[in-house]
């Protein structure tokens, strides 16, 4: 059942990104008289699940749901239908508009799919606000969760991230995205900035078995839930419980119990607790690899809850959501720029982490969560409108370099060039797609 919910949350959501970006290029060639042809969600090679012409317009849905297209009179493009290319140009066409008017109609999918991206991230503002832990508040700096993916850095317990790339960090967890695209980061170390070089690499040590966590804010060690199995399900410890100590031995981070913890291995220890203010005395067990049975890291939600850090809530109205949709949509856009240049350095090896709609998929919800949908929405909103303004030929910023280079010269490319420049893109277009559901396909193996 959860594999049908992330399908069908992920296909509404793709109905909605492949009719706003089409509905761009449709309605901008419809304002400038240009005759739409087709306009189809979805691809629909050797046939169509439904379809229906009004007025010149033929209506469908296609089967693939690998994108859409709106077929546009007198235009080269995916379905490389040239046929009406070798008559003379009719006002109608696309090719018989001013450049200016066809740069437009190029475009226009993309600024649709911003459009939508800024309007969802608006209404989520305006509904729900923005509560969050600032980076400025977590004054006891980090603890290491995974050192593998922090000792490439050099970061360590206690570090007190303050700037990735020369920004602040506004946010404390988005500081796992900010490292994965960061060059440099600078931490406040027993009083002292130092800056660290990220490598250049750094996404490679990257898993689909990866903690997301591989570091988080230095907290107590503390019960953030207590298994039914656990040695000390009956000892009296419950959930939010902070220990303070281990019979006698101050555990004043969760980084520093372990190894306390491991000297008591297998033996019986007296544990002072911190519970609604009040200190507790709780006799329990440590296994013989040095456990205490709980779940002990507290989720973000739960550090919110708990007011472990001071929580920043903000309110806004209609408007103001508005203006803080727009920079949320701009910063959206500039770091998914920064991902699609790591992936065509092959330094990086970001190549690998390339996914096609498997990965896409699999990142929507498994039970039906609209706010969890909307945002991923939104952020795929942000993603095809990134990649489609790349100057590849085929896609839409290909479509507009030569549209400018027409602009600035004079003189448009002629028809031959732009269909073998439509073939060229296609076939990067095909490596870049087999490249994705390679790399599914070797996860899923894994």
């Amino acid at each position: 059942m959860d594999i049908i919910i992330k399908i069908l949350a992920f296909v509404f959501s793709l109905t909605i990104l492949v009719t706003i970006h089409e509905f761009g290029h449709y309605i901008t060639a419809k304002i400038f008289g240009a005759r739409v042809d087709k306009f189809y969600i979805f691809f629909n090679p050797y046939f169509s699940l439904f379809k229906k012409k009004i007025g010149e317009t033929e209506y469908g849905l296609g089967w693939l749901p690998l994108g859409g297209y709106c077929k546009i009179a007198g235009m080269v493009d995916e379905s490389m239908d040239t046929e009406a290319l070798k008559q003379a140009p009719q006002s109608w066409e696309y090719r018989s508009k001013p450049a200016w008017q066809r740069l437009i109609i190029i475009v226009g999918g993309v600024v649709m799919n911003v459009i939508l991206a800024w309007f969802i991230y608006s209404m989520v503002i305006f509904s729900k606000g923005e509560t969050y832990i600032a980076a400025r508040d977590v004054k006891d700096g980090i603890m290491i969760i995974d050192s593998t993916l922090t000792t490439p850095i050099g970061l360590k317990n206690g570090d007190i991230i303050k700037e990735v790339n020369g920004r602040e960090i506004e946010k404390f967890f988005d500081v796992y995205n900010e490292l994965l695209m960061g060059e440099s980061v600078t931490v406040s170390r027993n009083g002292r900035d130092t800056t660290l070089s990220i490598p250049v690499d750094y996404i490679d040590h990257f898993s689909q078995d990866t903690d997301p966590f591989f570091l988080y804010p230095r907290v107590p060690l503390m019960v953030a839930s207590i298994p039914d199995s656990s040695i000390n399900a009956s000892s009296g410890l419950i959930e939010g419980d902070v220990i303070l100590s281990v019979s006698g031995t101050p555990t004043p981070y969760y980084d520093m119990a372990a190894p306390i913890l491991m000297s008591y291995a297998g033996r019986d220890v007296m544990l002072e607790v911190e519970r609604d203010g009040a200190a507790v005395f709780i006799g329990a067990q440590v296994s013989q690899d040095g456990k205490l049975g709980i779940y002990p890291l507290p989720t973000p939600a739960m550090l919110m809850e708990k007011e472990i850090f001071p929580v920043t809530a903000k309110e806004y109205g209609f408007f103001s959501s508005l203006v803080r949709g727009a920079s949320i949509t701009g910063n959206k856009i500039a770091g998914y720029w920064e991902q699609v240049k790591k992936i065509v350095n092959p330094q990086t090896k970001a190549y690998k982490k390339v996914g096609s709609v498997i990965t896409m998929g699999s990142m929507f919800p498994s039970s039906w969560d609209w706010l969890t949908i909307w945002q991923l929405t939104a952020f795929l909103s942000i993603m095809l409108a990134v990649v489609n303004i790349l100057p590849i030929p085929a896609l839409d910023g290909g479509h507009a370099v030569f549209i400018i280079y027409e602009m600035i010269t004079r003189r448009p490319p002629s028809e031959k060039v732009l269909e073998y420049a439509q073939m060229a893109g296609f076939v990067i277009l095909m490596i870049i797609m087999i490249l994705a559901f390679g790399n599914d396909i070797l996860r899923l193996f894994a």
